[in-house]
């Protein structure tokens, strides 16, 4: 066994959990927990989300697809890439592609998985999946919901990454996507 491997922390145990109020898209969870190196307890805040998924779409121009809309934590407007929740019972795969077409009106047939992330296992327990579609073309209207106003267009990748290297695209989970099919820093 490694060095690195045999240094680890060791894991908190949990000695209770309650659960908190309900809100739109987490549930928020009060994990009573000690700490293993000095056997203090303090009260931890995690907030139960379904996964999520988010989508790098190329069109047959191998233009990228963003969405452009109002965030309200920032309290401003930012250019994304697709994505969402997972509903209940939907494979993540599904999930992506209904997020795609919903949210840009884009459909594709050329999927590929490129892996998942933890979007902040500081305060929250899900993955986030991204996944790859290509040669995604418009086909449909979008589906937006009561909380989405988004704008569609699309990028070349040489306004990717002049907008990632300008702080136009900062969105982490957007740049743990692109950066899987894109190098992000040649300008």
């Amino acid at each position: 066994m490694s060095d690195s491997l045999k240094n680890q922390p060791e894991p908190w145990q949990i000695i209770t959990s309650e659960t908190g109020p309900p809100l739109p898209l987490v549930t928020v969870r009060f994990d009573t927990v000690r700490n293993p190196r000095t056997a203090k307890e303090i009260r931890a805040v995690v907030f139960d989300s379904t996964d999520w998924v988010n989508i790098v779409a190329f069109t047959p121009e191998r233009r990228l697809v963003v969405v452009k809309q109002y965030r309200f934590g920032i309290g401003a407007v930012t250019t994304e890439i697709p994505g969402g929740l997972i509903d209940p019972g939907e494979e993540h795969r599904e999930a992506a592609a209904r997020e795609l077409r919903e949210e840009t009106g884009h459909t594709s047939t050329q999927w590929t998985y490129l892996g998942a992330s933890e979007p902040n296992p500081a305060v929250f327990n899900n993955l986030l999946h991204h996944w790859l579609a290509e040669d995604a073309t418009a086909t449909h209207p979008l589906e937006q919901d009561d909380g989405e106003d988004i704008v569609v267009d699309t990028m070349s990748l040489d306004e990717v990454r002049q907008a990632v290297q300008a702080g136009d695209i900062r969105h982490s989970l957007v740049l743990a996507a692109l950066a899987r099919v894109m190098d992000l820093s040649r300008g």
